[in-house]
């Protein structure tokens, strides 16, 4: 804050859409609220040298939820965020396991929340909302509680704090357990941000829109890049709002994962399938055009003439619709289809794909906006001082200034996943050409046959799901005689298709068993599988009615899959495959 204040103060600094209207927090606003919400933290106890008190967040982003960490880091005290779609029974593991003393709430839903569960936690003393909510405690108590005293507090506990300082402990989502709490230092953190500024088109004159959790590394990490860097930072209303958000913000960048990308270009091939004439038939000879374009190779001049023309009468409109100021758009946590970074990069809309973990700050290597220093396939070369080596068995080892100091009352745990430095990432991969890192599977996810051979399923899951009628997959066959997977038809596209076919579009239930349709999946399955081995082919698989979800526990807050959970659910389907 105060190094943007110094160099480019904003009246923009934050902005939320309230009631219609954009509110804006300029960075003068920010610096005077954060500093007297850290002083009135302290008037509480809420804070100190000592670095003990724990301070939990239960909210979707806002601009208030970073003003919370911000008078945090200023009064002492530790910062616990906690994902809003979190279950009760891991709310209350999370409060109870990180001591938070106060945790503050967006509304009366996470309110009532965190109510529920309050007689098991003795430690929690408050509980503040950001929203007005009758009975509770709202934020606004806290900076007006400052005094000069108290001020004067926090300006010293602020100068003490050092870099090897706990900054936040997060808890993982769990995709195979019980969350484990991430304990990151401002030198882990910082240490990421000055290394990725540069490889971003980031600047005074840019805004970002925000929508993945903050609870999440990844987007707080490049929150406080925006900060660093003087880029405004406007919050979306909601996952439902990010289209329009995005043509009301127009940022020049934004970050997501691939599934919300992924359903980004959904939306726009079915604007296309409505198209008729020359216009449907420009349209997909600019999406073909797309999947043709490469990186760091010379294209033709035949080539660029078209691709010229692909983004003057086609592409140009997809810009539109995102705002017509992107520059470029950041993704992580888990892997992104090759053809949609083909596809938008040829559009205008570089996608530069990354690679991290909680527990790495959580960037290890990403792709740069300099197309030199992007491939295709890969997550990028490696950033700033950070080292990697790959394992006997593949797995990627990482150590530098970003590796977290170990997990939260869990000693154990720590000596599991840290040796002599190296942080073991459960990752599996290789440097391709010596310089671009490429994920190839979770070593976790991996499973053996009862024929003895290994199977990745990422990269199976990844190819499947460029079918228009996959929505979602998950390939099975641990300890089974063949590979098969579980299916998530693209309801909306198999509607249509439905349609198409005079097929009388009814439950979800009645139309995956249709004949036409379990063919239309075997033709996809068919199609996909000449892409791999015979041992990782996709011999047999099910369809299901309902799509995964967070809210009902089948994915992780950052859309990846629970396989263990997924596993468990759908046993008996998955047992009438081998049946």
């Amino acid at each position: 804050m105060a190094y943007q204040l110094a160099r480019y103060p904003k009246t923009d600094m934050l902005a939320r859409k309230d009631d219609g209207t954009w509110k804006h927090y300029s960075t003068q606003e920010v610096v005077d609220i954060t500093r007297h919400f850290a002083a009135g933290l302290l008037s509480l106890g809420l804070g100190g040298e000592n670095n003990q008190v724990k301070i939990a967040v239960l909210s979707p982003n806002r601009p208030e939820w970073l003003l919370t960490d911000l008078a945090c880091q200023q009064s002492g005290a530790v910062l616990a965020p906690i994902y809003p779609t979190i279950s009760e029974s891991e709310l209350q593991f999370v409060l109870h396991d990180s001591g938070a003393q106060a945790v503050f709430v967006s509304d009366r839903h996470m309110l009532e929340k965190v109510r529920l569960i309050r007689s098991e936690l003795p430690q929690l003393r408050e509980i503040f909302t950001y929203d007005r909510e009758e009975g509770a405690r709202h934020w606004s108590e806290l900076p007006a509680m400052a005094t000069p005293e108290t001020l004067a507090s926090v300006e010293a506990i602020s100068k003490g704090i050092t870099p090897d300082h706990l900054l936040t402990i997060i808890y993982t989502s769990g995709t195979t357990g019980t969350p484990k709490g991430v304990m990151l230092t401002h030198r882990n953190v910082l240490s990421n941000v000055l290394a990725c500024i540069p490889y971003l088109p980031v600047s005074p004159e840019a805004r970002a829109l925000s929508f993945l959790p903050l609870n999440h590394i990844f987007e707080r990490m490049v929150s406080y890049v925006y900060l660093t860097a003087g880029v405004s930072i406007y919050y979306a209303e909601s996952m439902e709002t990010i289209a329009d958000n995005l043509r009301e913000v127009k940022p020049g960048i934004f970050t997501t994962v691939p599934r919300l990308l992924e359903k980004v270009y959904e939306k726009i091939m079915a604007k296309g399938l409505e198209l008729r004439g020359i216009k449907r038939a420009l349209f997909f000879w600019a999406v073909n055009l797309g999947k043709e374009y490469e990186l760091n190779r010379p294209l033709s001049f035949w080539y660029r003439l078209q691709l010229a023309i692909a983004n003057r009468l086609v592409f140009s409109k997809w810009r539109e619709a995102l705002g017509g100021n992107i520059k470029c758009i950041v993704t992580g946590a888990a892997a992104c289809q090759v053809r949609l970074l083909r596809i938008f990069t040829a559009a205008g809309m570089p996608i530069l794909e990354g690679y991290g973990l909680t527990e790495t700050s959580p960037v290890i290597a990403v792709n740069r906006f300099e197309a030199a220093d992007r491939m295709f396939g890969t997550v990028g070369p490696l950033i700033t001082d950070i080292q990697v080596q790959i394992a006997p068995d593949g797995e990627i080892l990482c150590k530098g200034p970003n590796v977290t100091i170990g997990y939260y009352n869990r000693p154990d745990l720590t000596a599991e996943a840290i040796h002599d430095g190296w942080f073991h990432t459960g990752d599996i991969g290789t440097l391709v050409d010596g310089r671009f890192l490429k994920i190839t599977d979770r070593k976790k996810e991996m499973f053996k046959t009862s024929g003895g051979k290994f199977v990745a399923p990422q990269p199976v899951e990844n190819k499947f799901k460029e079918s228009p009628y996959i929505e979602q997959i998950m390939v099975v066959g641990a300890d089974r005689k063949f590979t098969a997977a579980l299916i998530v038809p693209n309801f909306k596209n198999l509607e249509d298709w439905c349609r198409r076919q005079g097929l009388e579009f009814g439950s979800h239930e009645q139309v995956i068993k249709y004949h036409p349709v379990v063919e239309l999946f075997k033709q996809a399955v068919d199609k996909y599988n000449q892409f791999f081995n015979h041992i990782d082919q996709v011999k047999k698989f099910r369809l299901l009615p309902q799509e995964w979800t967070v809210a009902g526990g089948e994915l992780t807050p950052t859309l990846k899959l629970k396989r263990r959970v997924i596993s468990d659910k759908y046993a008996d389907e998955i047992e009438q495959i081998y049946s």
